[in-house]
């Protein structure tokens, strides 16, 4: 985060205010009845960003190394941690008036967000001290997949943490992601094994699709038919577009491309399903004193809807948007796809 320059720290700022006041506004315009928690939690779940599609979609074009793409990239390690802040401090708030303290003043909100930053840095900071005797330790065991099952437990160990200090799971999810690079485990891969990375590619495998299916099974297809529900998919997915042009005007240097920047930043993915996912587990005490979910079925077909718009569209687009701002200044463009080779004309049908 310390690397990622003025550029990227300034477009991921703006990709996380923007979106949230935004998504804020819609709900408060379209559901006006809704408890407050809601469009709180609706502006929380459109500051994430998927960075993975970005990240393939400049890998497979080639662009990694482009200006746009590193800022880009260094924008969303930051977005996705101020998100990640962003939702812990208003699961805490939401849980807090849920048990009964009505008013959560300045100083509880203060104290939401220290404690979601101490614990992102502290798990970072500790995890890189102590992680490397962790697995120098799991190291000496000889089985099969120690690698892989110590690297699991250590990710849900700090999950479990996470949550009970009050934060969403995927924050100690996250902090476990940053800590387990290579250096960590070197004991294993020093003996010949393979890095996490490819250890876990068969387990999502698996439970990639799973998590899609379960994602969509959760989906009442009813209310998709109603153009309420329409209207407020429509309106939180121009709020996601719109806030996260925005964050293009974060670009300091000149010559850039900020619409390439803007769209990259764009797919909401799998991050976005999960903050929803969150808020269906949430519960708020409405007037009548009745309890009901923040994200109920409704709103959760919505923000489905706009999760599938803005990861869908962003290939195409970033794509159009990097070969144009190329041939703009002049750079090398990519080469077109090859031609199918003709069928052969000698062979009877």
């Amino acid at each position: 985060m310390w690397r990622v320059g003025l550029s990227s720290l300034l477009v991921a700022v703006l990709g996380v205010v923007a979106p949230f006041a935004l998504g804020w506004l819609a709900t408060r315009w379209l559901l006006p009845e809704a408890h407050w928690s809601v469009p709180l939690f609706v502006g929380a779940t459109l500051c994430a960003t998927s960075v993975g599609i970005t990240a393939r979609v400049l890998r497979d074009m080639g662009q990694l190394q482009r200006a746009e793409s590193r800022i880009v990239l260094g924008a969303a390690v930051v977005d996705d941690v101020l998100g990640l802040v962003i939702l812990a401090v208003v699961q805490g708030i939401i849980r807090a008036q849920a048990a009964g303290n009505a008013g959560v003043d300045g100083g509880a909100i203060a104290a939401l967000i220290a404690k979601a930053v101490a614990f992102l840095v502290g798990a970072i900071v500790l995890g890189k001290l102590l992680a490397p005797h962790l697995f120098r330790i799991a190291s000496y065991l000889r089985g099969q997949h120690v690698l892989l099952v110590t690297s699991l437990a250590f990710c849900f160990s700090l999950s479990w943490l996470a949550n009970e200090l009050g934060l969403a799971f995927i924050v100690g999810a996250f902090a476990a992601g940053l800590i387990l690079d290579p250096v960590v485990y070197r004991d294993f891969t020093d003996r010949g094994e393979h890095r996490i990375e490819e250890l876990i590619r068969p387990t999502a495998a698996i439970l990639v699709p799973l998590f899609f299916v379960h994602t969509g099974m959760q989906v009442d297809l009813r209310v998709l038919g109603n153009p309420a529900t329409v209207a407020i998919a429509a309106a939180l997915t121009i709020a996601a577009i719109v806030g996260k042009q925005v964050c293009g005007l974060g670009v300091t240097e000149r010559g850039l491309d900020r619409l390439s920047v803007g769209l990259g930043m764009i797919p909401r993915g799998e991050v976005g399903l999960i903050f929803a996912s969150i808020g269906r587990t949430l519960q708020v005490r409405d007037p009548a004193g009745a309890s009901r979910p923040v994200v109920d079925d409704q709103l959760f077909g919505a923000v489905v809807v706009m999760v599938m718009v803005t990861t869908l569209m962003t290939p195409p687009l970033l794509s159009w948007s990097m070969r144009r701002s190329a041939e703009k200044v002049g750079a090398p463009t990519l080469p077109p796809p090859p031609e199918p080779p003709a069928p052969p004309t000698d062979v009877e049908p």
